[in-house]
């Protein structure tokens, strides 16, 4: 589409929004600025100005990622590590790799307007983007195990668990 940005699913967006918040966590993350000041930054000089070949991000998302994360960030590592294997902890994990599951865990956490399954899939597919060996699998184990804990009913445990005792 010539001369802007062209139109995009609201799955695009949303996908193209959840990119740009693992960029300005990294950000965050290397340069110790507050996450609003990266927020607006990224917003004013990125978001919204896509090249004719980018899709637009969903900027509500990525704002509430940004922010939701960078004042979560002990609670949402705490999560993680709860679903480490033995031996591993947070700070062992590649810092993209981290950033990947802290938004992940964020979502899981606070956006219920999201399903379960569908932030899964989409933080597997961001692994995949950045990474070729074995952490896209990792994020999907500690996505589905956090998906799980945080919300049961979603994921179907409450029910088999009801069908297994009346069965």
């Amino acid at each position: 589409m010539a001369g802007g940005t062209r139109k995009a699913s609201a799955t695009a967006r949303r996908r193209a929004a959840r990119l740009a918040a693992v960029q300005a966590l990294y950000q965050i993350e290397l340069t110790s600025d507050p996450a609003d000041a990266v927020a607006r930054k990224f917003l004013e000089h990125r978001l919204g100005r896509e090249r004719d070949d980018e899709i637009e991000a969903d900027q509500s998302l990525f704002a509430d990622i940004v922010q939701g994360v960078a004042s979560r960030r002990r609670e949402l590592d705490a999560l993680i590590a709860s679903v480490l294997v033995e031996g591993w902890t947070v700070e062992r994990l590649e810092l993209v790799l981290k950033l990947i599951l802290r938004a992940g865990a964020y979502e899981l956490q606070a956006r219920p307007d999201v399903p379960a399954r569908v932030c899964i899939t989409e933080y597997v597919d961001l692994a995949h983007a950045f990474f070729d060996g074995k952490e896209p699998g990792l994020t999907n184990g500690v996505l589905d195990h956090l998906a799980r804990m945080l919300r049961p009913d979603e994921m179907g445990l409450l029910k088999r668990e009801r069908q297994k005792t009346t069965g």
